[in-house]
């Protein structure tokens, strides 16, 4: 009985350290200061004759203003508007997406390390994988973004922004 007690103590010992191994807490990041790095304006091209442009604005303090056009031979073919604030209790920043000519969305967007991002529709944050729609960025450096667009959990578009000086 008293082998059975001390493997059952020495098993119990082993998984709770095990446990508090893999609840390692990541620190919190500061949402805020990460979405500063988006601030100045950003370009890039969709395909032969069509590019982008991003115009990125702080809003406040905590508050981010997003214009994005996308141009094919001088026409405008859809135009973004989105007005981002901090939200504390979520850790995350909501707003909402106004596209031309669509219904408006609310969104969310959260940094999840100090250079990589995810944009969803605020009903799916909290299970990002199965979004209808989102879009998961990386910082590649201070002057470039990459960007993949998923819808129904497949990439359907890689962005590729680049800072205009």
């Amino acid at each position: 009985m008293k082998t059975f007690l001390s493997s059952s103590m020495i098993v119990l010992l082993l998984l709770s350290a095990f446990a508090s191994q893999a609840q390692t807490v990541q620190p919190k990041l500061n949402q805020v200061e990460l979405m500063n790095l988006f601030n100045g304006k950003w370009e890039g091209e969709l395909a032969k004759d069509t590019l982008f442009y991003v115009d990125f604005k702080p809003f406040g303090t905590t508050g981010a203003d997003m214009y994005f056009k996308v141009v094919s031979k001088g026409n405008i073919l859809s135009e973004i508007m989105e007005l981002f604030g901090y939200n504390s209790k979520l850790n995350k920043y909501i707003g909402t997406i106004l596209e031309k000519g669509k219904d408006a969305e609310i969104g969310a967007c959260w940094f999840t390390s100090n250079n990589k991002y995810i944009v969803t529709y605020l009903n799916d944050i909290s299970n990002p994988d199965k979004a209808s729609w989102k879009c998961e960025g990386v910082f590649k450096s201070p002057d470039a973004i990459t960007e993949i667009e998923y819808q129904n959990g497949k990439a359907v578009m890689t962005y590729n922004y680049k800072r205009v000086k």
